[in-house]
C-alpha cells in the first residue's frame, strides 16, 4: 500500500488556509459577505479539489464538503464550513491518523467525526463543530437501526430516501434499545445541528455545543452499534 507524503499534503492544505486568511483580512465583516463571489468560488474551489485530491471522494471529508455545497446558505457561509474540513484534514494528517489514502476511504482507520468536531470547537468554530457532532450523531443511529433490524429508508413510487432522523430516534426509543431519556437528548442534540446547518449560529452557545459533544460521546459509548 503507497504510502502519502503527508508534509506535501498539509503544504497543500496550508496554502488553502492562507488564502482564507487573505480573503477575511480583505473583508470588514467576519463572514466574508462583502467581497466578490469570484474570490469565494475560488478557494471553495481549491478547498474542495485539495480534499479529493488527498482522500478521495469517497472519504468523509469529501461527503461532509458536498453536504455543506448543498446546503442553501451564502457561499460565504459554505466556505467557513468548508475551511473547517480543511482544518480537521490537516489536524489528521499531523497527527499521523491517515496512513495512505486508501485506508482512510476504506475504513480501516481512525476516522472520527468527533475528534473532528472537539478540534474545531477548541479552534474557535462552534458551527461546523455542531455540524460534524450531529453528523456522527446520525450515522451512529442509522448503523444502530441496522443492528436492530429498524428500517432506515423510505420507499415510494419514484424514489428511495434516508428516514428522517428524527424518527430514527423515535423507532429506537420504542424497541427499548435505549432510555427516553436518551432519545429526548438526541431530540435535542439533533435541534442543534439543525440550527447550525441551517445557519441559526446565535440561538446556541460554544458552551452548549461542548456539552452536546460530551454527551454524543457518552451516548454512543453507552449504545453500541
Amino acid at each position: 500500500m503507497t504510502r502519502i507524503n503527508s508534509e506535501l499534503l498539509v503544504k497543500q492544505l496550508d496554502d488553502i488556509l492562507v488564502s482564507y486568511s487573505r480573503l477575511s483580512a480583505k473583508s470588514r465583516h467576519d463572514d466574508l459577505s462583502d467581497l466578490s463571489g469570484d474570490d469565494i468560488h475560488r478557494v471553495i474551489t481549491q478547498s474542495r479539489a485539495a480534499i479529493v485530491r488527498i482522500v478521495g471522494n469517497g472519504s468523509p471529508y469529501a461527503g461532509q464538503v458536498a453536504e455543506i455545497l448543498g446546503r442553501n446558505i451564502l457561499d460565504c457561509h459554505k466556505l467557513k464550513y468548508i475551511i473547517g474540513v480543511v482544518q480537521a484534514l490537516k489536524y489528521d494528517l499531523e497527527m499521523g491518523y491517515m496512513q495512505s489514502a486508501e485506508e482512510l476511504i476504506h475504513g480501516e482507520l481512525f476516522s472520527d467525526f468527533l475528534e473532528m468536531a472537539s478540534y474545531l470547537l477548541d479552534e474557535g468554530y462552534k458551527d461546523p463543530a455542531a455540524v460534524l457532532g450531529g453528523a456522527s450523531l446520525e450515522g451512529h443511529l442509522r448503523q444502530l437501526a441496522k443492528r436492530l433490524g429498524i428500517e432506515a429508508t423510505v420507499t415510494t413510487s419514484s424514489s428511495v430516501r434516508p428516514k428522517n432522523t428524527e424518527s430514527l430516534n423515535m423507532e429506537i426509543a420504542k424497541s427499548t434499545a435505549y432510555s427516553v431519556l436518551d432519545q429526548k437528548n438526541v431530540t435535542a442534540w439533533l435541534d442543534l445541528r439543525n440550527k447550525a446547518a441551517h445557519g441559526h449560529y446565535s440561538t446556541y452557545t460554544t458552551e452548549q455545543v461542548a456539552i452536546m459533544l460530551a454527551g454524543v460521546r457518552d451516548f454512543i459509548t453507552r449504545n453500541p452499534a
